[in-house]
C-alpha cells in the first residue's frame, strides 16, 4: 500500500511513500508518521491511501507516532475545508486542527512511581515499628505516588523498597494526568427550573436531533458557493445539513442553564459536545458550572479543557482524554473547535459576536464558522448564543437561514439594569482638564460603598497615560518600529509599545535636542491611572485592577474573580476580560469611563463593537435581588450606538445599521477578501501593492486588459463585452452584489501603516460569493513573483482592518 503524506513544509502537495511490512496495520488516514525527505526525517499527516503510485523507487515510512490515529477522518475533511475556503496551504490547516503538544514527536504522558498495597495471604508479617506505621500508610490509601508518599511519611525509598522485598507492595511506572483543576473542588449542581422563553429554546434546540435530515456535504458544494458559514449569504436553496439556532437572550437571561440542558441531552443520546468561548478569561468560570454539572450523576463525564493558557503538558493530556473518549465534553477557547469528540452531537459558541473568535494567523479561520461547517458535516446541531449577536448572523435569521430563539426578559424576572449616559461635554465646560469621574458616577460609587454593594468600572485601555507630551515644541514620544505613540507604564516607569512591544526607560527633559524641555507631560489615561485616581477618592475602598499588565501568574484571573465573588474586593475595575460572561449578585453599579474611545475607529464595524461592548458591560449590574445601574460616560452621547444600548434595544440598533451596510454593500450584504503586503521599505511595498492590482485585475477582468486603467476604487460588472469599470461610490442600492461583480478598493497604507518595522498597504475585495474568489486567490499567492522580502497574506472575511 502507498500512504499519501501531506509534509509539515509549506509545499502544496502531498508525497508518496511505501507502507513497509512492519507498520502494516498501522497506517491509516490521519496517522502522524515520520518520514526520509531529501536528508531528513520530517513529521507529516497520512491524508491519502492508494495501492499504485506514478512514482518509483518510493521511500518508506520510518515509524508511526501515537497509538491511535491523531486526525480523524471528519477532522480531515474539516481541515481540507479551511484550506481551500481560507486560502492557505493545506498543511499550515493540518497543524491547526492539532495542538503543538500534540504534534510534537517527544510529546507524551507523564510518568511516576507508584506504591500499591498487595492482598495479604494471612496476618501481617512481624515488621520494625516505622515499616508497620508507613505499610498502613499504604493499606489504607491502596495506591499513591511513591514521591507524595515518601513526603508525607518522611521516610526514604529505600524503605519502602524492603516493604516491596518483603511482598506487601510493589512499586511500578504509571502514568500521571496533568490535570489543570486538580485542586479544584466543584460542588454538584442540579438542572434548575426553566421560564416559559428558556423553555421553549431548550424545546427547539433537543427536539431536532433526531429529526436531522443531512445531504451529502461535499467539496462542490462548496466550490459552488453552498457554504453554510455565519456570514454566507449565497445557499442555494432553504434545506440545511444541520439545524443552526441563534439563542438571542439579554444578559442575566440563562442562556448557560440552556445550554447545560442541551447538552444533557446530547449525552442521553450518546453522543458528546463542544463549548466554545471566545475569551481564555471566560473558561475558568464556564468550566466551574460544567465540571459542577457533570461531575456526578448518571450522566457523569469528564470535562476537558482545551486553550492556550495551559501548559504543554496539560493540553496534551486534556486532547488525548477527548480522543480516547473519556472526556465527552470539551471546552475552550476558537481552537477547541478542532477537537475530537466523537460522535459529536452538539456544538455551542457562547458569544458568538466576538471577533477573538478570528485567527490572526494563517489560517486566518472565524471558530464560529467552522463550527457551523463542522456541524453540517458532522450532522451536530449548533447553536449560536449572545446578547448582542452579530449582524451577520442575525441577518440570516431574518432571511430564515438561521432559527431565532429569543429570552427578551432575565431569569427570575430580575429588572434590566438603569443606564444613564453622562455628557462629558458639560463637566469639561466647568474646568479645563477632563476628570476621569463625572459627579454622578463619583456619587453613584460612594452610595455602593457606603451599603457595602460592589461596582465594576471598564475602561479599555491599559497603562497610565496614552502618550508622552512636551507643551513647548510638541514632541510626542513614538514608537520607533510602529506608527502610534508610547503609552506610559507609570508601575514600571517605562514607555511600552502595545504593537511590537518596544520598551524605552522614561525621560526626564524633552528628548528634542533643541528644546530640552524638563515640564514634559503625560497625556490620555489608562487603568493604571484610573486605579491611582480611585485610591485618592476613594482612600478605604479595596480596590483590584484586572488587565494584561496585572495578571502575571496563571492563576491571577481566577484568584481575582474568586477574591471578587467573596466580597474581598468593592471596586474591580478592567478592560474588556471583565465586559462579558461574568455572574456577580452583589455587583449593583457599573461605570463605563469613556464609551466613545473605540467608536471613531476607521472600520464598518465600529459602531457595532461599541454598541456589543456596552451593552454587554452594561449586563454585569443588577444580577441580585437589587436593581442595578450603569453609568456611562461619552463625550457623544447621542450617537446611535450608545442611545440604543442605553436603551438595550438590539433590533433598534440592527434595524439602523443594516441599512447603512446595504447601501455600501459591507458585510452581511457581500463578503470580503483582504489583501496585505508588507515590507520594510515602503517604496517596495507600495510598488509591490500596484503590481498586486494588476495582477487581479487579469485573473478577475480579463475582458479589460484593453480598457483604460481601472480607478483605484472600482466595480467590475460583466456585459457582453466582457468586465468594465465603474467607481464603486456610496448608495449602489440595497441588494448584494452580483455574482459577476467584484469591488475592489486600493491599494491604499493601512490604518497601522507600520507595525513592528514592517510598511503595510492593502487592497480590498468584495464579492457576493466567496469560494470561487478564494480558489483564484490561491492560485495567484502561488504565482505572484514579489520582492523577496515582500510578504503577501490573505484574509477571508477579515474581522479588523487594521
Amino acid at each position: 500500500m502507498i500512504a499519501r503524506v501531506t509534509l509539515e513544509l509549506a509545499l502544496r502537495k502531498e508525497f508518496d511513500y511505501l507502507i513497509p511490512d512492519e507498520l502494516d496495520g498501522q497506517v491509516d488516514l490521519g496517522s502522524r508518521v515520520q518520514v526520509p525527505f531529501g536528508s531528513r526525517k520530517v513529521l507529516g499527516c497520512v491524508t491519502g491511501m492508494a495501492e499504485e503510485s506514478g512514482h518509483s523507487k518510493l521511500r518508506p515510512i520510518l515509524k508511526v507516532l501515537g497509538e491511535q490515529t491523531l486526525v480523524t477522518p471528519n477532522i480531515l475533511k474539516l481541515a481540507r475545508w479551511l484550506a481551500d475556503y481560507y486560502c492557505c496551504p493545506p498543511e499550515i490547516a493540518l497543524k491547526s486542527v492539532l495542538p503543538e503538544a500534540v504534534r510534537h514527536e517527544q510529546a507524551g504522558w507523564r510518568e511516576h512511581l507508584y506504591v500499591r498495597a498487595l492482598p495479604l495471604s494471612g496476618d501481617l508479617p512481624k515488621l520494625p515499628k516505622r515499616q508497620k506505621e508507613i505499610f498502613h500508610i499504604i493499606e489504607e490509601r491502596r495506591e499513591m505516588r511513591l514521591k507524595e508518599l515518601l513526603e508525607l511519611a518522611e521516610t526514604t525509598a529505600s524503605t519502602i523498597r524492603r516493604l516491596e522485598d518483603k511482598g506487601l507492595v510493589t512499586i511500578s511506572a504509571g502514568i500521571s494526568e496533568r490535570d489543570p483543576f486538580a485542586n479544584e473542588h466543584f460542588l454538584p449542581t442540579q438542572p434548575l427550573p426553566l421560564s416559559d422563553a428558556q423553555a421553549k429554546a431548550l424545546a427547539a434546540i433537543i427536539g431536532t436531533e433526531s429529526k436531522i435530515q443531512n445531504p451529502k456535504f461535499t467539496m462542490d458544494q462548496k466550490a459552488d458557493g453552498d457554504i453554510p458559514a455565519a456570514s454566507d449569504q449565497n445557499s442555494r436553496g432553504t434545506e440545511q445539513a444541520s439545524p443552526v439556532f441563534l439563542l438571542h437572550g439579554v444578559t442575566g437571561s440563562g442562556k448557560t442553564e440552556v445550554y447545560l440542558q442541551a447538552i444533557a441531552h446530547t449525552l442521553e443520546q450518546g453522543k458528546g459536545a463542544i463549548v466554545l468561548v471566545p475569551e481564555i478569561s471566560l473558561t475558568p468560570q464556564t468550566v466551574e458550572r460544567f465540571k459542577a454539572r457533570f461531575s456526578s450523576g448518571p450522566l457523569q463525564t469528564l470535562v476537558a479543557v482545551l486553550h492556550s493558557n495551559l501548559s504543554a503538558g496539560e493540553r496534551h493530556d486534556e486532547w488525548h482524554k477527548i480522543r480516547k473518549g473519556r472526556a465527552r465534553i470539551a471546552i475552550g477557547a476558537r481552537s477547541a473547535v478542532f477537537a475530537p469528540v466523537e460522535p459529536l452531537g452538539l456544538i455551542i459558541v457562547d458569544e458568538e459576536h466576538e471577533h477573538t473568535y478570528k485567527q490572526e494567523e494563517a489560517p486566518r479561520y472565524h471558530a464560529r464558522d467552522v463550527a457551523i461547517v463542522r456541524g453540517r458535516m458532522e450532522k451536530a446541531t449548533v447553536v449560536l448564543g449572545s446578547a448582542t449577536p452579530s449582524l451577520e448572523s442575525y441577518h440570516n435569521c431574518t432571511r430564515g437561514k438561521y432559527t431565532l430563539l429569543e429570552m427578551p426578559e432575565r431569569a427570575d424576572d430580575k429588572k434590566m439594569p438603569h443606564v444613564r449616559v453622562v455628557d462629558m461635554r458639560q463637566t469639561l465646560r466647568r474646568g479645563t482638564v477632563i476628570p476621569i469621574f463625572s459627579p454622578q458616577l463619583k456619587e453613584a460609587i460612594t452610595q455602593r460603598l457606603e451599603r457595602k454593594e460592589q461596582v465594576i468600572l471598564f475602561l479599555n485601555r491599559r497603562g497610565y497615560s496614552t502618550s508622552l507630551q512636551c507643551p513647548k515644541c510638541g514632541y510626542v514620544a513614538g514608537c520607533p518600529n510602529c506608527s502610534i505613540s508610547l503609552t506610559y507604564h507609570r508601575q514600571d516607569q517605562l514607555l511600552r509599545c502595545h504593537i511590537c512591544a518596544h520598551t524605552e526607560p522614561v525621560p526626564a527633559i524633552c528628548p528634542n535636542a533643541k528644546c530640552r524641555n524638563p515640564n514634559i507631560r503625560y497625556a490620555g489615561l489608562g487603568t493604571q491611572k484610573v486605579e491611582e485616581t480611585l485610591a485618592k477618592v476613594f482612600p478605604h475602598a479595596r480596590i483590584k485592577r484586572m488587565d494584561s499588565d496585572a495578571l502575571k501568574r496563571k492563576d491571577d484571573f481566577r484568584r481575582i474573580l474568586s477574591d471578587f465573588r467573596v466580597g474581598k474586593i468593592d471596586i474591580l475595575l478592567g478592560t474588556q476580560m471583565i465586559a462579558k460572561g461574568l455572574h456577580f449578585p452583589n455587583v449593583t453599579l457599573v461605570g463605563i469611563i469613556f464609551a466613545d474611545m473605540a467608536l471613531h475607529q476607521p472600520d464598518f464595524r465600529a459602531g457595532e463593537r461599541t454598541f456589543q461592548l456596552l451593552t454587554q458591560v452594561s449586563g454585569r449590574a443588577g444580577r441580585g435581588d437589587i436593581e442595578g445601574e450603569v453609568v456611562v460616560q461619552a463625550f457623544t452621547p447621542f450617537h446611535p450606538a450608545i442611545q440604543f444600548a442605553r436603551r438595550h434595544d438590539f433590533r433598534g440598533f440592527y434595524d439602523q445599521e443594516i441599512e447603512s451596510r446595504a447601501q455600501l454593500r459591507y458585510p452581511p450584504f457581500s463578503r470580503v477578501a483582504l489583501l496585505t503586503l508588507r515590507g520594510r521599505n515602503e517604496e517596495k511595498v507600495r510598488f509591490s501593492a500596484d503590481h498586486l492590482k494588476r495582477e487581479l485585475e487579469k485573473i478577475l477582468f480579463p475582458g479589460a486588459a484593453t480598457l483604460p486603467p481601472a480607478p483605484s476604487h472600482a466595480v467590475a460588472e460583466k456585459r457582453k463585452e466582457g468586465f468594465v469599470f465603474r467607481p464603486a461610490v456610496a448608495g449602489l442600492g440595497n441588494q448584494p452584489p452580483p455574482p459577476g461583480e467584484v469591488i475592489l478598493a486600493g491599494p491604499a497604507p493601512a490604518p497601522l501603516v507600520r507595525a513592528d518595522t514592517y510598511y503595510r498597504y492593502q487592497l480590498m475585495l468584495r464579492v457576493q460569493r466567496m469560494p470561487p474568489l478564494s480558489q483564484r486567490l490561491a492560485k495567484l499567492t502561488e504565482s505572484l513573483a514579489l520582492p523577496d522580502d515582500v510578504r503577501l497574506s490573505v484574509d477571508i472575511d477579515p474581522m479588523d482592518l487594521g
